[in-house]
């Protein structure tokens, strides 16, 4: 009888579990939305259009009386969002260790979120400000509830199922990407037939992005439950002194620190080229927004395939292993589109779809190897300081491509700087002993890691 207990009581866990863990992936197909319309596709060139309306005779604009090159505003502003997150992330975070309530703090966030976006519906003319500032609140929200929703990862699922369930999340979010995508495609193509201007499509498409996302938001927050831990004492610092408090800890796990500076500086470039490929095939190779949406559309459909592909060779040859992979082809991949010609959109796509084989697996891997390195109880807490890089809202890689492209005036120089951040990147995470960063940190190690 003890034994049918038990086993009826394992089934229901294990029922339960799944439950969270399908609620967990619509987050990802909430929010992926926003990153693949409005950041990856619409809004850069659309707030650099609207930047060069408003520049003066030389091509600049004056935020804050502080001359900027018309073209690398959107780099900038994806730049200086990270400021905002630093303040933002960490108290967050640190308020949901210590309450043990993530669920109401992951619905301001991704509230707050949405409807900056579906603000985005009012940027026409020359209102490359509001623009800006949307763009840093937006992405400032998305970084608070990514936090919250990876911290849900070690609690959802054991360590022999989070390479699966993290990709699997990856994979609902550009699937979701790309489903929109295509609506969005057919809005934008077929502009006249719905009687809007090219225009009003774009913003069109970056309002339903939010709308997408605070609607889909609904699921998760209804699923994952908060698992009620005893509040702990004081309060949660500022942002700078919480983040700092939370370094000081991780000097404690020092391979947990070196993970995350890999993490950092491959993850830049990762970033930088989801949030500047688009301005890059526009400005530089002379593409239409509608080439540029079916490249990106490529990119979501492979990566779907690609995050569920690597997620199983991790099974077998450890995460650590498939991420240093992806990180070669990266470099060779970024490498070429250097050599890219003007005008032949046969040739982005082929760098499309070689992005797009990698992106997906790259990011949901390093998520989940990062879920072992951290200790129990601080899961919220250690992905600010992760989430502080992913998203969008690394600093480094977007100024290093907008201070090259304004040095330069090329956008080539700018997408080859980007190399870099992959090759420096795959050197440091080889040096990371995870095996002994999990034991470390007080985690069981999986047979493959």
């Amino acid at each position: 009888m003890g034994t049918d207990t038990e086993k009826a009581a394992a089934a229901a866990d294990a029922a339960e579990r799944r439950r969270e863990q399908r609620g967990w992936y619509f987050y990802d197909w909430a929010c992926s939305v926003y990153s693949t319309s409005v950041l990856t596709v619409f809004l850069g060139p659309y707030l650099t259009e609207i930047a060069k309306a408003a520049a003066d005779p030389e091509g600049f604009v004056h935020p804050l009386g502080i001359p900027v090159r018309a073209g690398s505003f959107f780099a900038y502003t994806v730049s200086a969002s990270v400021l905002v997150s630093v303040f933002v992330m960490p108290p967050a975070a640190a308020a949901a260790d210590r309450t043990g309530r993530k669920k109401p703090l992951l619905a301001a966030a991704a509230y707050l979120g949405a409807a900056t976006t579906a603000g985005m519906f009012f940027l026409d003319g020359d209102r490359y400000l509001l623009g800006g500032l949307l763009l840093i609140v937006a992405n400032a929200s998305l970084a608070v509830s990514m936090v919250l929703y990876n911290s849900y990862l070690p609690q959802i699922a054991p360590p022999e199922e989070r390479d699966a369930v993290s990709s699997r999340g990856w994979a609902f979010g550009y699937a979701s990407g790309a489903l929109v995508l295509v609506a969005n495609l057919v809005l934008f193509l077929a502009h006249d037939t719905f009687g809007v201007s090219e225009s009003t499509a774009v913003r069109i498409c970056l309002a339903s992005a939010g709308v997408w996302w605070g609607a889909f938001t609904l699921v998760p927050l209804k699923r994952l439950r908060d698992r009620g831990t005893a509040p702990s004492a004081g309060a949660p610092r500022g942002g700078l002194r919480q983040l700092a408090a939370t370094v000081r800890d991780m000097r404690r796990h020092p391979h947990t620190l070196a993970f995350l500076l890999a993490y950092l500086v491959y993850n830049d470039g990762v970033q930088t080229v989801i949030s500047q490929a688009s301005v890059y095939g526009s400005e530089e190779l002379g593409l239409g927004q509608s080439t540029l949406i079916v490249a990106v559309l490529l990119v979501q459909l492979l990566a779907v395939a690609g995050a569920l592909t690597m997620g199983r060779l991790a099974r077998t040859h450890g995460a650590k292993r498939v991420i240093l992979g992806s990180l070669v082809a990266w470099t060779v991949t970024i490498g070429a589109g250097y050599f890219l010609p003007s005008e032949v959109p046969g040739w982005f796509f082929v760098l499309a779809a070689g992005i797009g084989l990698v992106l997906g697996g790259t990011q949901a891997l390093s998520r989940s190897l990062f879920s072992h390195l951290v200790p129990r109880g601080k899961e919220a807490e250690y992905f600010s300081a992760y989430e502080i890089s992913d998203r969008g809202m690394a600093w480094l890689g977007p100024l290093i491509f907008g201070l090259t492209y304004q040095l330069t005036g090329s956008y080539r120089d700018a997408i080859v700087s980007l190399v870099a951040f992959f090759a420096l990147g795959f050197v440091l995470l080889a040096r990371v002993p995870v095996r002994r960063a999990v034991r470390d940190a007080g985690n069981p190690v999986p047979e493959k890691i």
